[in-house]
């Protein structure tokens, strides 16, 4: 999954939020270096990326672009499921996306002070081209998988996603509804556990 549903799994849980949005920069078991529930935010996002890694219907959203971008198949279907959270975001919040995302924009700019150095490179550049609602429309997703592509040099491909997207719109859509259901399921589940450890 990508920073949209990262974000939004976390539920009200503040720190649980920031860990999950850092998790990525945070290597190893140096996780131990920030405090209990930011800690479990970190691990959080680890049992989500693996749950949704070796998830048949994820597997199945990969086979659809495998042939095309191989071992970039895993990233694309990440954005392209942020694409369908956004886009289908009134059946998951009773907050509208802008305000969301300006109110988690505000409060990660509170907090990033903590955050990893590439983290908080990050977060302007996110902030200014809005990803988190940019994810919602087609257009906003080609512009985000243009900037993956370049940050490959173009060995990924990954611009020619949106021509798939397009082609398995319906099917891809199909995935992401069915599977989102677990996930939310498995992530209560795991954030309980781990807020208990």
């Amino acid at each position: 999954m990508n920073f949209l549903a990262h974000l939004y799994l976390s539920k009200n849980n503040k720190n649980i939020l920031i860990g999950n949005f850092i998790a990525d920069a945070v290597k190893g078991n140096k996780y131990n270096n920030f405090p209990a529930e930011i800690k479990a935010g970190i691990l959080l996002h680890r049992e989500i990326d693996n749950y949704t890694d070796k998830h048949p219907i994820v597997r199945k959203s990969k086979r659809r672009l495998h042939e095309r971008y191989k071992h970039y198949d895993g990233v694309i279907i990440d954005i392209l499921y942020d694409h369908f959270l956004a886009k289908n975001w009134q059946n998951y919040s009773t907050i509208p996306l802008e305000l969301y995302a300006a109110n988690t924009y505000t409060f990660l700019q509170n907090n990033v002070d903590i955050f990893p150095e590439k983290i908080q490179k990050i977060l302007p550049y996110m902030i200014e081209h809005n990803w988190l609602v940019a994810y919602a429309s087609i257009n906003g997703i080609e512009k985000i998988l243009q900037g993956m592509n370049k940050r490959t040099k173009g060995i990924s491909k990954m611009d020619m996603a949106i021509e798939d997207l397009k082609n398995n719109y319906k099917e891809l859509e199909l995935d992401f509804t069915t599977f989102f259901k677990s996930l939310e399921q498995f992530t209560e589940e795991k954030t309980t556990l781990l807020l208990l450890t």
